[in-house]
């Protein structure tokens, strides 16, 4: 005789849990990158740049969570920048909608932190 011992919802779905685990494994190999192989880190910088100024704030603001998670960390990210890390994270979430001034201090920051220089340039379509 087999007893139901709690409802669906109280159990983990295993494909969720799946999913969960490979998003977190592939955050940590961004992050383990990024500490260690500087190019990829000023590609994933330029890459969000370029999605934000193309129109695609999502994929952009997700790039630039990896990017803050593996060089600054968002508690040193809030005190750099004077903005609490728990807005910080709203702002870089799917939903978020930082200000073009919080978006433009977190590059920055994350500018310092790479120890690099963005340089910009206009190409015609």
């Amino acid at each position: 005789m087999s007893r139901d011992t709690g409802s669906a919802r109280s159990r983990p779905d295993s494909t969720e849990a799946r999913a969960t685990a490979k998003t977190r494994d592939f955050e940590e190999a961004v992050a383990a990158r990024t500490k260690t192989d500087p190019a990829f880190a000023r590609a994933l910088r330029d890459e969000a740049i370029t999605l934000f100024v193309n129109g695609e704030p999502e994929s952009a603001k997700s790039i630039l969570r990896d990017l803050v998670n593996a060089t600054v960390g968002f508690e040193a990210l809030a005190i750099e920048i004077h903005r609490p890390a728990k807005s910080l994270h709203r702002m870089l979430s799917r939903s978020g909608n930082p200000p073009l001034s919080n978006a433009s201090a977190i590059f920055a920051a994350i500018k310092r932190a790479l120890e690099v220089e963005l340089r910009a340039r206009v190409m015609l379509a």
